[in-house]
């Protein structure tokens, strides 16, 4: 069976009204490529008829469906999926991605120059169809100053549910990754600088949608403890000088090998 050039994960709960749509819009983007591609659907145990729409797009074979046992966290979903595709590229795509479609030709040309490339909602050339509103603003920059205090992570939308990783950079990283919840994206990047890898933020196509209920009181405490187990996993690793080299599809224009760096992920 060929390597996919790409594959993309999508970690699901209670999509049933999303998925279909992000779906036809993905297999329309991967198919325009004219490349082997594969979409894998983690579903983390969804109440509703995520999996049963699912199961109908992966009659075609490019569409695959892993359903959790219990609902785990997203984390856990993106793990799973990233250590079980195989694509020389690993898109993680949230389950209302279709909108950043339209940067990722971006990302994959921004792939020439670094192993992770981190979508963003405030690096310049972003797009942002439709702001969140400015209660969820207030409620969600104290997160990210508390990533950049614990984890020294600079990138600036580290949470943002859309990130393109080289094959070769997930399969390190994420068999070390241990936060199973929705702060698992610090701890993969500040890991991905720790082994050497480079990491590039780049401004997309973006458009907000109601759902969240983060409350501040609620999580904080859980979310500082989080961070800094995950700090505390990232120190016990090995710092590498440089990354491992890029596995090359024949017949495919080559992406140069990035030059890697260290810094940003503690000491």
């Amino acid at each position: 069976m060929q390597q996919p050039w790409m594959s993309v994960v999508v970690p699901a709960y209670n999509e049933e009204l999303a998925i279909g749509v992000t779906l036809d819009a993905l297999r329309e983007w991967l198919d325009a490529s004219g490349r082997p591609y594969e979409i894998v659907v983690v579903d983390n145990a969804s109440q509703d008829g995520t999996a049963e729409v699912v199961r109908r797009f992966a009659q075609d074979g490019n569409v695959r469906l892993l359903v959790n046992d219990e609902n785990r966290g997203k984390g856990y979903s993106v793990r799973r999926g990233m250590l079980e595709t195989s694509g020389r590229l690993r898109l993680m795509c949230d389950a209302d991605c279709g909108p950043s479609l339209a940067s990722l030709g971006r990302m994959v040309e921004a792939g020439r120059e670094a192993h992770v490339v981190v979508g963003s909602r405030l690096a310049e050339g972003a797009e942002v169809e439709r702001d969140q509103p400015f209660r969820r603003r207030l409620v969600g920059w104290p997160f990210i100053a508390l990533t950049r205090l614990l984890m020294g992570e600079s990138t600036r939308d580290v949470y943002c549910g859309f990130k393109l990783w080289h094959g070769t950079a997930a399969e390190a990283v994420f068999p070390l990754q241990t936060l199973e919840g929705w702060t698992f994206d610090a701890e993969v990047l500040a890991l991905a600088r720790r082994l050497g890898f480079s990491v590039r933020e780049e401004g997309i196509v973006w458009a907000d949608r109601d759902g969240s209920r983060l409350s501040i009181r609620e999580v904080l405490l859980p979310v500082v403890r989080e961070l800094l187990s995950a700090r505390r996993n990232v120190r016990r690793q090995r710092r590498e000088a440089t990354a491992p080299p890029l596995a090359l599809v024949p017949g495919e224009p080559a992406f140069p090998e990035p030059a890697a760096r260290t810094e940003g992920a503690g000491s």
